[in-house]
């Protein structure tokens, strides 16, 4: 692709733009100062960017660069069609381009859009020491990105280092970390209550209360509730 698709791109996203999505976006997400909101559903954004994966890394990278924030995540669902349909080195390659651009990924939607789908696939099949460079990051957004990147882990039956990141990260400052953990381990307790259940019986009284109340979720209420009392 050219120039003009990245252009045709931006165009397409303000004709997609709903006055009552960017409300929304506003309220939920607490933008940065100089972040511009359009408002694009993500699933718009999601078939949009399948019509655009012929895009450049650089193309990818004046997405990302950008503050309007549509346009953030538009890249990064680029980066995803990119990553679905390449192996090896090629995919090695995406990924190291997303990992040195983190610092874009700068809020919960951008964070919970990308990192199942970009870096959590390459770790089926690599090392997961990246895992514990970004849980052991000060940024937050990299915080998230390790736990929302066991997803693909999770859905491939691996459910040990989503069991490790929860551990480690137990006493994160932030909330945001504390629901990404709980969500992780009731992904973990649909294909295996068994396992998530064991796991909160050892652990559940060192979690953050919001953690357990997150993953216990989709338990019998009776059972819930004997976890949720121990917090």
């Amino acid at each position: 692709m050219t120039t003009s698709s990245l252009e045709r791109l931006r165009s397409e996203l303000r004709q997609l733009a709903e006055p009552q999505v960017r409300a929304q976006q506003e309220r939920v997400l607490s933008p940065a100062d100089d972040d511009e909101l359009l408002g694009v559903r993500v699933p718009v954004l999601r078939k949009l960017a399948r019509g655009y994966r012929e895009l450049t890394l650089d193309e990818v990278d004046a997405l990302l660069r950008s503050r309007v924030h549509d346009e953030r995540f538009a890249g990064l669902l680029v980066l995803a069609e990119q990553v679905r349909i390449t192996r090896g080195a090629e995919r090695t390659s995406l990924v190291d381009f997303y990992l040195a651009r983190t610092d874009c990924v700068d809020n919960w939607d951008l964070v919970d859009g990308s990192a199942p789908v970009v870096l959590g696939p390459w770790l089926l099949d690599e090392s997961l020491e990246v895992l514990d460079r970004l849980a052991g990051s000060a940024s937050l957004w990299e915080r998230r990105i390790a736990v929302l990147a066991t997803l693909a882990l999770i859905r491939a039956d691996r459910y040990e280092p989503t069991f490790t990141l929860v551990l480690a990260l137990r006493r994160d400052p932030e909330p945001l970390i504390h629901k990404a953990l709980g969500w992780m381990l009731r992904e973990i307790g649909r294909r295996d209550e068994r396992a998530m259940v064991s796991f909160l019986d050892r652990h559940a009284p060192e979690l953050p209360r919001i953690t357990v109340r997150y993953a216990t979720e989709r338990l019998e209420p009776d059972e819930r509730a004997r976890f949720v009392r121990r917090r």
